[in-house]
This record gives C-alpha cells, sequence and structure tokens, in this order.
C-alpha cells in the first residue's frame, strides 16, 4: 500500500514527546511488510536547518486563510534506507518559531490558523505530487482537518476516491480546541459545524473532526482504548467514542531497538545484556552519580524519573514523597525533565536541599535520558492516566524495572509482581490502582523491600524485562490490517 502519515511530530525533525518516536519509526517498519510511506510534516525552521539533505520539489501553490492569502513551498527529504519520503510543508510565517505550539505563556494564539493551512497545504500537495494514497494516517489533533477534507471532497480532488483513513489518538486530552470564528479558516461549510461533526461545546474541535470522519480510529494501547469510552478519562469526547465501536482499536507503541538496546548504545560506559547487566548497571550508575552529585554509594537503591514535569504526571505526589524520603530513606532520586514551572521549582529547591540524594537537570538531553534508564534500579511511572507511555518499555530493555499507576499502556506493558506473577515468572514490575500519595508510597516501598530483601527474585524480574519483545513488529503488523479494513472497495 501507498501510506501517507500526516503528524507535526517525528523523529529526527521535530519532537516534544512520545509522539515524535512513535512517527519517526513505525513508517521504517510498515516498509519492511512491504508498504511505502509519504510523510508530511510542518516546515519548522529548526528542521529545515538541521542539516538533513532537502530536495526542492519545485512544487508551491497559495491557499486563501479566510481572506489572508499564504504561500506553501514543499520540500522533501528521502531517508537513507529510501524507504520514507519525508515532506514539509514551509511557510516561515507559521513555523519559523522557537517552539512547536506555544512558549511559557501558552500555546500560541494562530495554532488553529497554524494548522488549518497545514491540512490544507496537505491535502493539495498530495494531488499535486501525485501520490497514490490508498491510506491516510493522521496523527492527533494537528492532522485532525484532513479526514474531513477527504470526506466532504474538499477541493474535488480525485485521489480522494480511493484513500481509506485512519485517525490515531495519541493523547485525547489535547485536542485542538479553538473559538467557533475560527471557522471560516478550515475553509469547509459551515453545515458541518454540528454536534455530530466538527463542533465541541461550542468550539471548534480538530480532534472530533479527526476522529468523526475517519474510517478507522486507533488509539495507544488497548487499556487506553476502553478507558477514552468513560466519562473519567473521555475528556468529553466518550459519547463520540463509544458510538464508534469496533471500528476503535488499541494498538500498543513498539519501541525501536536500533535506539534503545543497552547491546549497543552509545551514550552508555559499558554496554550490556541480559548476562551482565549487573556490571554495566554499575559502570552506568557510577557515572550518573558523578553528572548529578549524587554521593558515590553502589548498594543506594537509585530511582529514575523521565519527562514531562506536570501534574497528569503524578508529580503532585512525587515531590512531597521524595522529601519525606530525602529525610529518613536510604535511597537516590535521577530526575530528568521540564514542564510546570511551580512543579520545576519544587524539584530544584530539592535538589539544593538534598544534593547528595536527589539529583536533577530541567532540560533534555537524549544522552541523559539513556544513562538514567541504565542506571536506575526502579523507574518511577505515576501518571493520573497514560495512553501507552515508552519510558517504562526503555526500562524493561534496561533492566529497571517499572513502578507505576495501574492506568492506560501501563497496564499493557508491565506485569505486576504478585504470589501468582513471582511463581510464574512473569512479574517486570509492580503497580498501583488508587491515584493517591498513600498507595504510590506503600507499591514504592514494597519494591525497594524486594531489591534490599529479594535479590535473587530482583534479578529473575530485570532478566524477564530484558527478554520481552516490545519492537514495532506486532504492533506495525497490527496497524496493516487496520489499513486493510479501512481502505475503499472499489
Amino acid at each position: 500500500m501507498e501510506i501517507v502519515m500526516i503528524s507535526a511530530e517525528a523523529l529526527p525533525f521535530a519532537k516534544t514527546g512520545g509522539l515524535a518516536d512513535v512517527c519517526g519509526a513505525l513508517p521504517r517498519r510498515l516498509a519492511t511488510l512491504g508498504h511505502h510511506c509519504s510523510f508530511f510534516l510542518p516546515g519548522y525552521a529548526k528542521a529545515l536547518q538541521a542539516g538533513y539533505a532537502m530536495e526542492d520539489t519545485h512544487l508551491g501553490f497559495v491557499l486563501d486563510m479566510d481572506g489572508k492569502r499564504m504561500a506553501a513551498r514543499v520540500l522533501k527529504h528521502t531517508s537513507t534506507d529510501g524507504d520514507v519520503d519525508f515532506y514539509f510543508i514551509d511557510q516561515p510565517h507559521y513555523f519559523d518559531r522557537p517552539f512547536l505550539y506555544g512558549d511559557e505563556h501558552g500555546g500560541y494564539s494562530d495554532n488553529c490558523e497554524r494548522f488549518a493551512f497545514f491540512c490544507r497545504a496537505v491535502v493539495e500537495a498530495i494531488d499535486r505530487l501525485k501520490i497514490q494514497a490508498d491510506i491516510v494516517h493522521c496523527h492527533d489533533w494537528q492532522a485532525g482537518l484532513v479526514p474531513a477534507y477527504i470526506k466532504t471532497r474538499f477541493g474535488n480532488h480525485q485521489w480522494y476516491q480511493r484513500a481509506g483513513v485512519v485517525t490515531t489518538i495519541h493523547n485525547l486530552a489535547y485536542q485542538g480546541r479553538f473559538w467557533v470564528h475560527d471557522m471560516p479558516l478550515t475553509g469547509l461549510d459551515w453545515q458541518y459545524f454540528n454536534s455530530e461533526q466538527m463542533e465541541f461545546y461550542g468550539d471548534l474541535s480538530f480532534l472530533k473532526t479527526g476522529i468523526v470522519f475517519a474510517d478507522r480510529v486507533t488509539t495507544v494501547s488497548p487499556t487506553y482504548a476502553k478507558e477514552i469510552q468513560l466519562p473519567a478519562f473521555g475528556c468529553g469526547l466518550d459519547g463520540v467514542l463509544r458510538k464508534l465501536g469496533d471500528r476503535l482499536t488499541g494498538i500498543v507503541n513498539g519501541v525501536d531497538y536500533t535506539l534503545w538496546d543497552p547491546q549497543q548504545d552509545p551514550f552508555l560506559p559499558q554496554t550490556y545484556n541480559v548476562e551482565n547487566w549487573r556490571t554495566g548497571k554499575a559502570a552506568a550508575r557510577a557515572l550518573l552519580q558523578r553528572e548529578l552529585g549524587l554521593a558515590d554509594e553502589p548498594g543506594v537503591p537509585l530511582i529514575g524519573l523521565i519527562g514531562r514535569l506536570a501534574g497528569q504526571k503524578g508529580w503532585d505526589l512525587v515531590v512531597p514523597l521524595m522529601r519525606r524520603w530525602a529525610q529518613n530513606r536510604q535511597v537516590q532520586w535521577a530526575i530528568l525533565g521540564s514542564g510546570e514551572a511551580r512543579l520545576q521549582q519544587a524539584v530544584l529547591e530539592l535538589s539544593h536541599e538534598f544534593p547528595q540524594r536527589i539529583g536533577a537537570r530541567i532540560d533534555f538531553s537524549d544522552r541523559l535520558a539513556h544513562l538514567i534508564e541504565a542506571a536506575a534500579d526502579i523507574f518511577l511511572m505515576p501518571s493520573q492516566y497514560e495512553p501507552c507511555g515508552l519510558n517504562q518499555l526503555y526500562s524493561l530493555r534496561y533492566g529497571t524495572i517499572p513502578v507505576v499507576h495501574a492506568v492506560g499502556g501501563l497496564v499493557d506493558t508491565v506485569t505486576s509482581a504478585s504470589p501468582v506473577s513471582i511463581a510464574k515468572n512473569t512479574a517486570t514490575g509492580f503497580s498501583f490502582h488508587h491515584y493517591e500519595a498513600e498507595s504510590l508510597e506503600r507499591c514504592l516501598g514494597e519494591a525497594l523491600d524486594y531489591f534490599e530483601r529479594e535479590p535473587k527474585l530482583w534479578g529473575r524480574m530485570v532478566e524477564t524485562g530484558m527478554l520481552q519483545d516490545w519492537s514495532w513488529n506486532k504492533s506495525a503488523e497490527a496497524y496493516s490490517q487496520i489499513y486493510a479494513l479501512a481502505k475503499p472497495c472499489l
């Protein structure tokens, strides 16, 4: 099949989170199944100027954005293996900015216009480049208008007739919700602004649009697919999602083991595998302790956390726990990430108050992320909700035991220690079910008890996790099946 993917992020060009990891890896894996992928991204200045070879397609056109004429230029980069063609919609007015979606003050005020332009430019470029799309796969709200353009025959492009449409929800909380008077920017008729299609509590919703106009909808884990049909997790769209029935499918994200494998990781002081993980992790731990200024204490358990410092990620539970344990329990913390100003400040204050116990970098460093995964004994993910999560999968490969809140993809990928799972030798981590401080502390305390008192059992859990296969192989096969179901019968 000829698959067209549309996203606001993909490695190695643009990233704010796991969306980029998925969109960087999935097209390459689909290629091994015989598909070809054309991938459309916004022409962010940072991506275009990052040193990747760009070909001028000599394609340019002008779009009418509610009375404002805006030009689009299309550039192309072909992956080194030739399996994926990346196309960039270049318009500096929209995409030459320091960040992808917004700054410390919030989202950019013209995000509706920026991504409406992007979606409109993509469907126009597909036509003019004569890409014979069998499947158009749209990721998250930033691509949410594309399914509507295809199904309403906006622009009357002939290729619409053969294309099946798939929308993937990576995080339902981010919906691309804008005020009603932005509707003219889409170019679509007002008839589609209704409660069954584009309207969401009086506003325009890009994500709802992408859902209701798609042939098939996927999300990033089976449990999350069930959760988002409930009011507690549905973010107001649970009713829309329930109506999809079997057209909604959860597929767990995969891991790109060419990037995340301790046997060949260039960021580690010593590579390792399931046979020599103790020495490899010890070397990573010693280096991490030096870099973060932690005490040189080889036997003290080390807990790692990487990612957004946000309430959704459980930091309101973690910060008080860190303070208590820094004063009365022998444990170290290694933290990497950025996010809400109040949480950044709280973490920095703790790291200054307890420098030998808590090491923090308010930043993102790919090298340090790999080092923390290798050095830590435990990786903590106490998210309120977690559509899939990738760090728990990286942790399993690196011999780091995940401690997680039992939601979303964390349920689907971490087998919690219990008498049954321990007896069957299937346990790979620990999970708690009630999102509250006491449950988190009890679960993390249980994990530390196993680490300190049951070293042989701990070792078996480490090795069970390291031997699991969470690569893209199975997930790509599942997407291929979804594509077959979405493709129109001509």
